[in-house]
C-alpha cells in the first residue's frame, strides 16, 4: 500500500529521538502498577510481546477514567512498540492478567526498562511482506472494513483496527482516503470506544437531502456497541468525514440477539426510504427508516437459506442490472465465519427481489454461491455513493483461522484490490460478476518480461493452461485453468512461509461458469488475486514467499504479459 502523506509520524518498531529513560512507576502488587505519565512529550511508546496475556490499562485523569486499553505489555522480550498519545494529567493503572510466562517480580519485567517517551514514532516499512498497492494500517491490527463512502472524488476506507497490538483487540474504526484506490492517505481514527462498548463494525451514508437533520450531505455512519450486549449506534460528520459526534441517544436498536452487529444502511431509492440491513445469528435483520433516527424492524431471511456452518456475519443488499438484459435483481451479501468452501471465513451471496420490506430468494435453498473461491476473502462490502451508479467493493483479506498468527509483526492484515460487482446469467441462473475495479486499469505500468513483487499479469487463454509463479529458492504458486471442466485452481501449498498454521498449506478451486479466454492475475507481495477477465471468477489467497516471485512458467495453450503497478513508493 502507497502512503500518500503521514498524518500524525505514527509506526512501528523504530524509535526515534525519544529518551532512554526508564518510566517512573509504582509497584502496587504482585499483578498491579501504576505509572503517572510525563507531561512534554507527544507519546510513550508501548514495548509488545506477543506472546503474552494482554495487561489490562485503566487511563485515568482528573480522577475519572477516560479509557480502557489491552495491551501485551513485555515481560520477557520486546517484539515491538506501539505508541499512545499522552493526554494532560494522565495516569495508567495497570494490571498483568492471565498466567505470565515469566518467573520474575512484576518489578523487573522488561516493559519498565523499555518504554520510553518519545515526540515521534517512526513508520517506516520494516516488513517484507507488507503490500505496495493494497490498503494496509500504518501499524497494528486490521480487520473488517467499515463507513466506507465516495464524496467529491474521494473515496474514503474505515476499518476495525487496533492500534495498540497487531493482534484483535481494542476494536476502533481507523481511517484512510484515496483518490485513485491504489495510493491511500492515512487519517486519524475516527471513532473509539466509549460507555456502550468498543466499536465493532458498521456502515457510512451520505445524507444529500438532510433527512435525519445534521445538514445537508452530513455523513452518517453506524456501528455496533459492542459492551455486555451488541446493539447498533450512530454518529455524525459534518466535515466531510473528518471528524464524528456520537448520536446522543444511542443506542437506536437494541436486541436479545447474542451476535447482532454490522449495521449496512442504503437509501432504497425505489421505496423512497432508508433500509438497514443487519446480522443477528445466522440470519439476517432488515429495517426501515424515513430518518436515520427511528427504526422499523420489518423482516428477516436466511432461515434454512444457504450456508450455516458458521456467524452469519457483514451484509450488504444491492439492486443491479443483469448483464445483457433489461432485468435488474438485488443481491444479498452475507459473509460467513466458520463455514468457507476451504474452511473458516468466507462470502457468501443470494439473488433475489426486495421491495424494502422483504428480501425474496430466488436461489434454491440448499444453494450456496461463493463471491470468491480463495481462502482469504473476508467481510466484503461496498462503498455508499459510489459514482455512475457502480457497485465498489472491498474485502479483508485474511482468514480468522490464521489472522492472528500470519508472519508480520508491524502490521497484520491488507485489504483486497477494490472490486467492481455486477450481474451475470449462466445456464439459467445468476450469478455475481467481481472484476477489478477500473482503475487498476490505470495503475497498469511498463510491460516487463518476469514478475515483480507488485505486478499484473494478463494471460490470454485458448485451452487447458497452467501459469506457475515461482523464485530462486523453489517456492510457487500453481494456477491451473481446466477448460473441459471449467475450473480454476490455485495451489499454494509450496508457496513459502506456510508453517504458521495447519490451516494455510491449501489448494483452493473455482467453477467458471463458461470458458476463460482471459485471466488477470495481481501479485503484490503477499497475495494473489486472480480473476476471470469477464468477471465470471475470482480468487484469492495470501502468499509468504521468503524472496519474491521472479519467474513465470506457462504451459498449454496460453500466453502472459506481465505489467508492473505504479504506485508512488
Amino acid at each position: 500500500m502507497k502512503i500518500i502523506k503521514t498524518m500524525a509520524c505514527l509506526g512501528a518498531f523504530m524509535l526515534a529521538l525519544g529518551t532512554q529513560a526508564q518510566v517512573a512507576k509504582k509497584i502496587l502488587g504482585e499483578r498491579h502498577a501504576m505509572i503517572k505519565l510525563e507531561q512534554g512529550k507527544k507519546y510513550l511508546l508501548l514495548p509488545v510481546e506477543e506472546k503474552e496475556e494482554h495487561a489490562h490499562i485503566r487511563v485515568v485523569r482528573n480522577n475519572q477514567l477516560v479509557k480502557t486499553i489491552n495491551c501485551r505489555l513485555a515481560v520477557n522480550n520486546v517484539d515491538y512498540f506501539v505508541p499512545y498519545e499522552i493526554g494532560e494529567g494522565e495516569l495508567f493503572d495497570i494490571t498483568f492478567n492471565g498466567n505470565m510466562r515469566s518467573t520474575s517480580a512484576i518489578n523487573d519485567f522488561t516493559c519498565w526498562k523499555r518504554m520510553t517517551y518519545s515526540d515521534t514514532f517512526d513508520t517506516k516499512n520494516v516488513e517484507k511482506h507488507r503490500p505496495l498497492y493494497h490498503h494496509t494500517p500504518q501499524y497494528g491490527w486490521m480487520n473488517d472494513p467499515n463507513g466506507m463512502f465516495y464524496k467529491d472524488g474521494v473515496w474514503h476506507l474505515c476499518y476495525q483496527y487496533n492500534p495498540y497490538g497487531s493482534q484483535w483487540e481494542n476494536m476502533t474504526w481507523g481511517y484512510a482516503t484515496s483518490t485513485d484506490l491504489v495510493n491511500w492517505t492515512h487519517m486519524p481514527s475516527v471513532l473509539e470506544g466509549d460507555a456502550l462498548g468498543a466499536i465493532f463494525s458498521g456502515s457510512s451514508v451520505v445524507d444529500k437531502n438532510n433527512t435525519a437533520g445534521f445538514g445537508k450531505d452530513a455523513i452518517i455512519a453506524f456501528y455496533t456497541s459492542a459492551g455486555h450486549s451488541q446493539m447498533q449506534s450512530m454518529a455524525y460528520s459534518t466535515d466531510g468525514g473528518k471528524t464524528f459526534k456520537k448520536y446522543a441517544n444511542n443506542p437506536i436498536i437494541t436486541s436479545t440477539a447474542r451476535d447482532f452487529r454490522d449495521p449496512h444502511v442504503f437509501w432504497n431509492e425505489d421505496a423512497k426510504f432508508w433500509n438497514m440491513i443487519l446480522a443477528a445469528g445466522q440470519e439476517m435483520q432488515i429495517y426501515s427508516s424515513s430518518n436515520l433516527k427511528d427504526w422499523k424492524y420489518e423482516s428477516s431471511f436466511g432461515h434454512e437459506f444457504g450456508n450455516h456452518g458458521g456467524v452469519w456475519e457483514c451484509p450488504d443488499l444491492m439492486k443491479m442490472n443483469v448483464k445483457g438484459t433489461n432485468k435488474d435483481k438485488w443481491m444479498l451479501i452475507c459473509n460467513i465465519n466458520p463455514g468457507g468452501p476451504f474452511g473458516g471465513s468466507a462470502t457468501q451471496y443470494f439473488i433475489g427481489q426486495f421491495d424494502g420490506h422483504k428480501f425474496t430468494c430466488e436461489d434454491e435453498p440448499s444453494e450456496t454461491k461463493w463471491m470468491d473461491y480463495g481462502k482469504d476473502h473476508y467481510a466484503t462490502v461496498t462503498f455508499d455513493n459510489a459514482p455512475d451508479g457502480r457497485r465498489c467493493a472491498i474485502a479483508w483479506m485474511s482468514n480468522w483461522q490464521y489472522a492472528n498468527q500470519v508472519p508480520t509483526k508491524q502490521f497484520r492484515s491488507a485489504n483486497s484490490i477494490v472490486r467492481d460487482l455486477g450481474l451475470f446469467e449462466y445456464k439459467g441462473e445468476t450469478y455475481c460478476s467481481i472484476t477489478p475495479a477500473k482503475e487498476m486499469l490505470a495503475a497498469r505500468g511498463a510491460r516487463v518480461s518476469q514478475p515483480t513483487e507488485a505486478c499484473e499479469i494478463v494471460v490470454t487463454v485458448k485451452g487447458d493452461a497452467q501459469i506457475i509463479l515461482r523464485n530462486a529458492k523453489g517456492e510457487r504458486v500453481v494456477m491451473t485453468y481446466d477448460d473441459e471442466e471449467e475450473t480454476f485452481d490455485m495451489d499454494r501449498r509450496r508457496s513459502g512461509n506456510i508453517s504458521f498454521s495447519d490451516a494455510f498449506p491449501v489448494a483452493t478451486s473455482s467453477p467458471t461458469y463458461g470458458k476463460v479466454r482471459q485471466l488477470r492475475i495481481f501479485v503484490d507481495r503477499c497475495s494473489v488475486e486472480a480473476f476471470d477477465g469477464d468477471g465470471k471468477m475470482c480468487m484469492t489467497n495470501l502468499v509468504f514467499p521468503s524472496t519474491p516471485y521472479d519467474k513465470i512458467i506457462v504451459k498449454g495453450k496460453a500466453k502472459a504479459a506481465i505489467y508492473k503497478i505504479k504506485t508512488q513508493n
